[in-house]
Order: structure tokens, then sequence, then C-alpha cells
């Protein structure tokens, strides 16, 4: 089958590589219809991950039919539609059973080595390095499904793989983001950051009851859908941010801040910045984090989506200073599934709404350098193997 292959940075290929097979009684197999480039993909793009190997097949946001099913799974059928999250999880654990999925404590066929760096293994996940288990990745023509019986929801008839491909990563990562901040009626949330999962948190903050939502980022694309959503922009990049953010807020700052950038976000040469990059060069850049953390009200709530690998230099000071609260973590996204899915059901979201590229995979490695450069008003590619 041809897959999109990681050979080390910037260097992604259209390959041929071996078709996957029934390797455990819960897996299945499915052909892939749909699947997607994340941001956090593009962290493997730009080499900021390590444990890759070279020919690692990418992505971890994809759907499709089911062909192949174990003979321990009696969930699915084949000819059955469906999302495949991107946590991989046995359904049976602690961590399953208490709905943190992402925190799985038996999927990680390598966690015993990640332990040693995170202290405990958390749950394998799809095209996203030797630390989370190694797994091939779903851009590709066919993808093996491990626990197949726990992950996968089925698509219900009507609905196209426009509408529901997102429910695999981004949408619920957003939902779960603007969660975090414990929205009150009426409150206002500040965002950083107007990608993919910022537009979705964007959109969440809205139906869980936010009365203002305040997003920033210096890409006119982004800023434009943000706006459609209902939210008012900032273009960080113009003039003092932080001021500009007590003046939207009446001096007094949001309630929560989502940060959903992560370790690629760029400042606007603040000193702050200059500080950031003598201590730590240019590896992982904090500063929409660090931004957060100032612009956030004392008492408020730092939700934090965007992903992080190693050590960087954070402003805890002021953290613990003005008593925020911290969360975060990867996305449980057997938990939003049904909920989420009842949403688009209901028309409350179209989630096509992000998509601005559809290709096939012989043009994902030119649509992977595209979306890095943010070109062409690149905001989310879809490919269809």
């Amino acid at each position: 089958m041809k897959a999109l292959c990681w050979h080390g940075k910037g260097d992604i290929r259209c390959e041929e590589v071996p078709d996957p097979t029934i390797e455990d009684g819960r897996d299945a197999v499915i052909r892939v219809t749909s699947c997607a480039i994340c941001g956090s993909d593009l962290h493997l793009y730009g080499g900021y991950v390590p444990g890759m190997k070279h020919g690692d097949v990418m992505g971890h946001e994809t759907m499709g039919e089911v062909v192949a099913v174990g003979k321990d799974n009696d969930k699915l059928k084949v000819g059955d539609r469906v999302v495949v999250p991107f946590t991989i999880s046995c359904g049976d654990c602690k961590m399953c059973r208490a709905s943190l999925f992402s925190l799985c404590q038996r999927s990680n066929p390598n966690g015993a080595e990640q332990a040693k760096q995170t202290g405990y293994p958390t749950a394998g996940l799809y095209g996203y390095s030797e630390m989370y288990g190694g797994f091939a990745g779903g851009q590709a023509e066919y993808l093996r499904i491990p626990y197949a019986d726990v992950g996968p929801i089925k698509v219900p008839e009507g609905l196209t793989d426009d509408q529901v491909l997102f429910l695999s990563d981004i949408f619920p990562t957003g939902w779960m983001a603007a969660e975090n901040c414990d929205i009150q009626p009426g409150q206002t949330i500040l965002v950083f950051g107007c990608g993919p999962v910022g537009q979705f948190a964007i959109r969440s903050a809205f139906m869980m009851g936010a009365g203002r939502v305040i997003a920033i980022d210096q890409v006119p694309e982004r800023l434009a859908l943000a706006q459609a959503a209902g939210a008012e922009t900032l273009d960080f990049s113009e003039g003092d941010l932080q001021e500009r953010i007590k003046a939207l807020t009446n001096g007094e700052g949001p309630d929560a801040v989502i940060e959903a950038v992560g370790l690629e976000s760029h400042g606007a040469g603040s000193l702050m910045e200059k500080v950031q990059e003598t201590v730590a060069g240019k590896l992982e850049r904090p500063y929409a984090l660090n931004e957060a953390i100032v612009a956030c009200k004392p008492g408020g709530i730092i939700s934090l989506p965007g992903v992080f690998v190693g050590m960087v230099p954070t402003m805890l000071g002021a953290f613990i200073g003005k008593a925020l609260t911290l969360k975060t973590g990867q996305t449980h996204v057997q938990r939003y599934l049904e909920p989420l899915m009842k949403k688009v059901l209901d028309g409350d979201i179209d989630p096509s709404f992000l998509i601005t590229h559809k290709i096939g995979l012989e043009d994902g490695p030119d649509a992977y350098k595209t979306f890095q450069e943010k070109k062409d008003g690149c905001i989310k590619v879809v490919i269809n193997p």
C-alpha cells in the first residue's frame, strides 16, 4: 500500500509499505477513506520529537471502512464506517475505566521505556514515535487498529467523511481544552492560537456558555475564521499584546486561557522572548504559554492542549504568584465521541468548516510544507487515499 513516511526533519515521502494485517483477536483493519495532517504532525516534520525511525508511517487523524476484523472483536463487522481515535486504549485498565483513555496502562508496548522518562506509561498513539508505541499511522491506504472493540466509533448514515473525520482528534481536543476551563455562563475565555485546535476550542467555549472569546494569532485566514465563529481577535504582532488584552477585559483579564499553540510558538520580539531564547535556545519555544500565564486573571485557569516534549523555561513565579490552575493532557478521545457525534447529528456544528485543502497521498509531502509555512491559506489538509 501507499503511505506517507518520515525520513527525517522536513522529509516526508509517499512510499510503498507492507499492508497491515490482523495481529490480535481484538484488532480490525480499515481501508482509509479520509485522513488529515495535524498540527502535532508538524512537530515530527520539524524534528522536535525524538524516537522517530526512517520509514515510520505518519498520521493519527483517520477514518475509513472496516475490511477485516479479529476473531475476538464482536463490536465491528466488515463494511462498517468508523472514525478512529488517535489514542489507543484497552478499555479495561484502571485509567480506561476512569475514562482517562489517553493514560491507558496497557496499550503502549514501549511503556516501560517511556516510564523511564515520564515516571509511568501512557497510551499508545498512532504514528507518533517509539515512545508512544511505534504504531504505524493512518496517512496510508490501510490502517491496523489495536483494541478496535474499544476505540472506533461507527458513523451514522447520512454523515460525510468531512463532517466526522475530526472526531479522531482535533474536535475532541478543542472540546476538552474548553471543558478544562470550567466555563461559567458569561465568562471571557482567551485562546492563544487560531489553528485547527484553537478553532474548535473557540466554538466549544461558546457552546459551553462563554460570553466572550478573544482569539490571538497573526495569520489573517485563521483570524477571519475565528471571527466567523463570533470571537474577537488580536494580531499578536501589532503592538503591546498584554495591554490590548487588558483593554478588552476592563483591566481584569480573561477568566481562563487556552494555549493551543505548544512548542513551536512564535513571539513578537519581546524582552520575554529574548530571555527565553538565551536560556533554552530554539528547540522548544514556550512564548505562547508564558504570554498566557501573564494574560490570565489571578485565580484563573490555564488550559493547555498545546504539545510540549521536553523541559521548557516557564514563568512559574508568575503562575504561583497569581494562584493559577493548570489543566492539560492528551485528549481522552473515547470519552467525547458519542456526545460530539450527537452535536454533529443535531446540527450544532459542522466540523467541515475547517477544511481548506483536499489532496491525494502522493501530494502529501508538498502539503506538509505548505501547512508548515502557512501558505496558500492553508488551515487544514484532508487526504483521500
